[in-house]
């Protein structure tokens, strides 16, 4: 398998110029699937601008000064994806990937606090030994726990120093959400319904401002209001 891909091939999500070089950096299998991430390199040159080649960019990873979700980065290639903290002490950088309003990763800048936890949404759930339960999160994180007490598609926040849970948020009429997928990727919205099908059939959710998408595209940012700093909010 190939370890870049043509500009021309990207994600559309990716908002870097397609014509200028050829190649791009693909991302190494991670938390985060293809589309919704970007690999540490070219988030450092790309979209922070704290470099100019991605050369430079090898070297700060290399020095251990790039943090994602409390942990040092070691990877140039690792991706980075939608809700993911990012951290540069040395430059006093505290940022959030995100997307913009068109569907395109961005980098929004965040207070030293709000970095210290992430919104991780519950793909589903295991049960393990011992009779605990196990959430398994979107980031590839798994928090145990001793009640079922979060459903799938609710999102949880999650301290990054104790990878313990210290907020949670439904994903039920009055949630703030963002939509991470589809042709409305980008938007937040709040939630009026969530129809679930008992047959084979994707479940739906109905937005106040009058259409719907599948519960997949969905990520809980809060609860009447976002728990993050949005794109708009920071410029």
């Amino acid at each position: 398998m190939s370890d870049h891909m043509k500009r021309l091939a990207m994600p559309r999500s990716w908002a870097i110029p397609r014509k200028t070089h050829v190649w791009a950096t693909k991302q190494s299998p991670g938390a985060h699937p293809i589309e919704e991430s970007m690999p540490a390199g070219m988030v450092l040159r790309d979209m922070l601008k704290v470099c100019d080649t991605a050369r430079e960019a090898k070297k700060i990873v290399a020095n251990r000064d790039m943090i994602v979700n409390g942990k040092k980065v070691k990877d140039v290639k690792m991706p980075i994806g939608i809700m993911d903290s990012i951290v540069i002490p040395k430059m006093n950088i505290c940022c959030r990937m995100l997307l913009t309003g068109k569907g395109k990763l961005t980098t929004v800048p965040i207070s030293e606090e709000e970095s210290k936890w992430i919104l991780c949404r519950v793909e589903n759930k295991t049960r393990v030994a011992g009779g605990k339960l196990q959430l398994n999160l979107s980031n590839g994180r798994n928090v145990l726990l001793d009640a079922n007490q979060y459903k799938t598609g609710d999102s949880v926040k999650l301290n990054l120093e104790s990878n313990e849970i210290i907020g949670s948020y439904p994903l039920a009429e009055n949630a703030t959400v963002l939509i991470i997928n589809g042709r409305h990727a980008g938007k937040v919205e709040t939630v009026e319904a969530v129809s679930i099908s008992s047959a084979s059939s994707a479940n739906i959710v109905s937005f106040k401002n009058k259409y719907e998408t599948v519960k997949e595209n969905v990520f809980v940012i809060g609860t009447g209001k976002s728990e993050i700093t949005l794109p708009e909010a920071s410029e």
